[in-house]
Order: C-alpha cells, then sequence, then structure tokens
C-alpha cells in the first residue's frame, strides 16, 4: 500500500509519519479501559483535523501513531492536539491518573517521516508492536 496522494484547495502532497511518544516517566499506564478510551480519543482528533489514520497501537508505556498530514496543517500541531485533549479527557475519567502522574504525557516525542519506506512496511511495524 503506498501513500496516497492527497490536496487541499491548493496543495497536492503526500506526507505519512510514524509518531511516537510515552506517558510521563515511562510509566506503564496504557491499558484496559483506559487504553480503549485513549484510541477513541486518537481518532476523534485525527478526524477533526483533517488528517488520515493508517495505523494506531498502543504498547503498555508508548503509543505507535502512523498518520498523513496535510502539511500546511503540519504534524506538530496535530500531535499537540491528540497529546493535549488525551491528558485531558484521560485524566478526568480516569482519577488514578491524576494521582500517579503531574501531566500524563511527555512533552517529547518522536516523530519520521515514512517517504522511503512502503507504508505496508511500516504499519506491518505498528501492527506488530503488541506481539513483542
Amino acid at each position: 500500500m503506498a501513500v496516497t496522494p492527497r490536496s487541499n484547495s491548493n496543495v497536492t502532497f503526500q506526507c505519512a509519519f510514524h509518531v511516537v511518544w510515552c506517558p510521563k516517566y515511562r510509566r506503564n499506564i496504557i491499558g484496559g479501559r483506559m487504553e480503549q478510551r485513549l484510541k477513541q480519543i486518537i481518532r476523534e482528533v485525527i478526524d477533526e483535523k483533517g488528517s488520515w489514520l493508517v495505523e494506531l497501537e498502543t504498547m503498555p508505556d508508548h503509543v505507535h501513531l502512523l498518520v498523513e498530514v496535510d502539511p500546511q496543517y503540519g504534524v506538530h500541531k496535530l500531535v499537540k492536539a491528540i497529546k493535549g485533549r488525551s491528558s485531558r479527557e484521560l485524566r478526568q475519567e480516569f482519577p488514578r491518573l491524576r494521582a500517579k502522574l503531574p501531566t500524563l504525557w511527555t512533552n517529547a516525542y518522536f516523530v519520521a517521516t515514512v517517504g522511503g519506506a512502503p507504508l505496508s512496511t511500516i504499519r506491518r511495524y505498528v501492527e506488530q508492536q503488541k506481539k513483542r
């Protein structure tokens, strides 16, 4: 599967990114109902911001996201929106998170373009993270 050319009113683009981020102190807190709710929030934000989810997987201590983003919006704004909303909503819905962590996510994250690699290869990598 190749990255699909997309367009907005004045730009045609192919921009796919592999994004990884962790909870504060890399705590093992992602699982169960919280994991399902996190995935739901991520999907909602991606849809609202006009981006395209290719693959999403979570581990107890980090999140893997493969996403296509309009370059005029930018991957930084998307990640900031996802982390901000998910932190706020999850800490409201799961009070134990407030007790364990001063903030849900670290400020840092990893992002790489997947321009050279076939999207199917990156997708397989993200899908297989749970099996490791």
